[in-house]
């Protein structure tokens, strides 16, 4: 399976131009494969140890954090906003919980809404994207806005959701987000090159994220996201690292059983075979799971891992532009279908 799986991702890859890594893991083989530049001008190869960018990917990581403070006491899942946050949200149904927060049922406004917009960049005309470093750089994207939903009515995707439980996560551990996920998760599975870093000061082996454009030109994701990520996206990290971490989640390294299942339970159905739990969305087949897995799409940054029960095979596609994820893991999963029970 090795070949046929190396020969596919090549395949793949040849027809869409994917920059980035590619990474399998199960009982059997570990597969490693590189693609296209991290840097184009000064052409350097992206490589197994390349940090990338993984937006939206890491709000599992958020969703641990909550998680953690859940099982500590600090929390709980029924907690109210407004008795979580010291912050006014004049507008904000006081129904809003953390268990809703969690699993974008809130109602709440978002700072970036899919339905009605579709270039992230005019975010930044009003506020530019280098002056948002902390989360409460979010708050005025969103705060005095009213309601989008009733509290609980049904699944919207929601960002500033994720805002606020990175808020939470500061106010009850008095930790900036970032420095709480680095000693309480990335230390905990040793994820030692992944962190939340500032586009102006990235370290060494970073993938820098490209725009193409339809002439042929392109250029760098710089001016496009936050200079710094934050509770609902933005970290960086290997492919290896994000393993660890699917490792360390289902070793319960992070959170015990109990709360480790939390995390993976289907609270809402999105469709007929996709539902959500807390930071992580889940597929399934004939009632069972194929699969928990997590997703990211930046300008500049797409991304797509996932974790198979049925065989703990561990998949992560990380790639420095705004498309290609996809079409590799959709592959592999075709492939991995052919000689498993997935």
């Amino acid at each position: 399976m090795n070949i046929n799986l190396t020969d596919l991702i090549s395949n793949i890859q040849s027809k869409n131009d994917f920059s980035g890594t590619v990474f399998v893991k199960d009982e059997e083989m570990v597969l490693d494969l590189n693609f296209g530049y991290a840097n184009r001008s000064e052409q350097r190869k992206n490589n197994s140890t390349t940090r990338f960018g993984i937006a939206s990917g890491c709000k599992l990581f958020t969703a641990i954090a909550i998680c953690q403070l859940v099982e500590e006491g600090k929390v709980s899942f029924d907690s109210k906003l407004s008795d979580c946050l010291d912050i006014d949200f004049q507008h904000f149904d006081k129904e809003v919980t953390v268990h809703h927060l969690l699993t974008h049922t809130s109602g709440i406004p978002d700072y970036f809404d899919e339905e009605v917009m579709t270039d992230f960049e005019e975010l930044w005309i009003k506020n530019p994207m280098y002056q948002i470093k902390r989360l409460k750089d979010f708050l005025p994207l969103f705060q005095d806005e009213r309601m989008k939903l009733q509290v609980g009515q049904s699944f919207h995707y929601n960002n500033a959701g994720y805002i606020l439980l990175g808020l939470i996560v500061e106010q009850a551990t008095k930790l900036e987000f970032s420095d709480y996920v680095q000693k309480c998760i990335f230390k905990k599975a040793n994820m030692m090159d992944s962190g939340y870093f500032t586009f102006d000061s990235l370290p060494p082996n970073t993938a820098l994220g490209y725009i193409d454009r339809p002439d042929g030109t392109w250029k760098t994701n710089i001016y496009s996201l936050p200079v710094k990520g934050g509770a609902d996206g933005g970290a960086f990290v290997t492919v290896v690292d994000m393993a660890k971490l699917w490792d360390a989640l289902f070793n319960f390294q992070l959170l015990s059983e109990e709360y480790t299942n939390k995390i993976i339970k289907a609270h809402i159905q999105v469709n007929e075979s996709d539902f959500y739990g807390y930071g992580t969305w889940i597929k399934k087949t004939d009632n069972s799971v194929l699969k928990y897995h997590v997703m990211g799409y930046d300008p500049g940054v797409s991304f797509h891992s996932a974790y198979y029960p049925e065989t703990s095979a561990k998949v992560v596609v990380c790639s420095n532009k705004s498309e290609g994820a996809f079409e590799i893991m959709s592959g592999i999963e075709a492939e991995l279908k052919k000689v498993t029970n997935l």
